[in-house]
């Protein structure tokens, strides 16, 4: 149905299957467009093109990024290269000098989880990670870990990437923490423009991040915080001079102040080909009448018709979790041999991925039933 619009990076490899579409996303012909008319405008404008970026491009990507999110202030919205420089935005704005208490999972992607590690090596702080498995009881023992408050930082994912578990009730979750001085986190990656999301109930209370490398279709270098209103009193220690353009002309001076809502927690110079890619598949989809309510429907379709077929290399006792309701846009598979089944499928063409015992097999929209079934074939082989 919608392949049509992938043409460049279908014909590019005949016969790949790519089943990875929670990882590195196919490109949809559009976003191709877009990075050269990022050259275009480099070579026309040179220096000059950051006026048509600041005052056109971003403007245009933090509507379409509150637009997917529910969100009624664009300029809530913060845009870097990658997460993690927002990661480590988020965690200068906590006091050292005093014991610090993170609580998030045993179950995030290594921007955090990796950064957190090391911060846990320093006298004074302290981490907690709540297991995600059981699965039907998460959110309760989650919400109860929150609530006890006098943590620094609650941190945890919408969709965890390690399994596609989708967390129910994110409100229920970020209301859950009583201390209003407390940040709170969302990693939203695998949400993103993967199924609607609407944050106006928490959109005062809880960051939340994202980017276009996955669901988004954007590629990468195109990474999105929302920065709730309550943000207002935070000074970032890591901070960029995007974060206050009023400094330009009259230099670094103390106290270092701060521009308004997302720019916040903005960075330096970098490079805005992702923005062009973002916007360009944003007005495809509209162009298209491609909301991302009809993309989860797809999606979800292509899942089902996966889920019913027999395939003995995955038995359905080894899905972590076959309740669509309850993923994200991949199903995971628990194997001892997840690694040598992984690099198996990748010999015959069928692009997935695996972390630790887990294999991961994403669905995106451009793919059709043809498809999914070509998958089942080659599995059974």
């Amino acid at each position: 149905m919608y392949k049509k619009f992938y043409s460049r990076f279908l014909e590019a490899a005949p016969g790949r299957l790519h089943f990875a579409a929670h990882s590195h996303h196919c490109w949809p012909d559009p976003a191709r467009d877009a990075h050269i008319a990022c050259f275009d405008d480099a070579a026309r404008l040179a220096d000059e093109k950051w006026g048509k970026i600041f005052g056109e491009v971003l403007p245009e990507a933090r509507r379409n990024a509150a637009d997917a999110l529910g969100l009624p202030r664009p300029e809530s919205i913060a845009f870097a290269p990658n997460t993690h420089e927002f990661v480590v935005r988020l965690l200068s704005c906590l006091d050292f000098s005093r014991p610090v208490r993170i609580l998030t999972t045993d179950s995030e992607f290594h921007s955090f989880a990796r950064q957190a590690a090391r911060l846990e090596e320093f006298p004074g702080v302290s981490i907690e990670r709540v297991c995600v498995d059981p699965i039907d009881s998460f959110e309760d023992r989650f919400s109860a870990a929150a609530a006890k408050g006098g943590h620094a930082l609650v941190f945890f994912s919408h969709v965890f990437f390690n399994s596609g578990l989708r967390v129910l009730g994110l409100d229920r979750l970020v209301s859950s923490v009583p201390d209003p001085a407390t940040l709170v986190a969302v990693d939203g990656y695998h949400a993103f423009c993967a199924f609607p999301v609407d944050l106006s109930a928490i959109q005062n209370r809880a960051f939340y991040l994202a980017g276009g490398y996955k669901y988004a279709q954007a590629g990468e270098g195109v990474c999105l915080m929302h920065v709730p209103a309550s943000a207002e009193r935070l000074r970032p220690a890591a901070t960029g001079w995007f974060a206050d353009f009023s400094s330009l002309e009259t230099g670094a001076r103390s106290p270092v102040d701060y521009g308004p809502e997302g720019f916040r927690f903005m960075g330096s110079t970098f490079d805005p080909s992702g923005l062009y890619r973002f916007n360009a598949v944003m007005a495809w989809r509209r162009e298209t009448g491609l909301s991302i309510e009809a993309g989860d429907a797809f999606v979800r379709n292509l899942q089902r018709r996966f889920l019913a077929s027999d395939i003995p290399l995955l038995p359905k006792s080894a899905l972590f979790c076959s309740d669509l309701d309850r993923i994200g846009h991949f199903l995971t598979y628990v194997l001892p041999d997840a690694a040598e089944v992984c690099e198996k499928l990748k010999k015959n063409k069928v692009m997935t991925d695996f972390r630790g015992d887990r294999l991961r097999f994403g669905f995106g929209l451009y793919h059709d039933e043809n498809d999914v079934d070509a998958l089942v074939a080659r599995l059974r082989d």
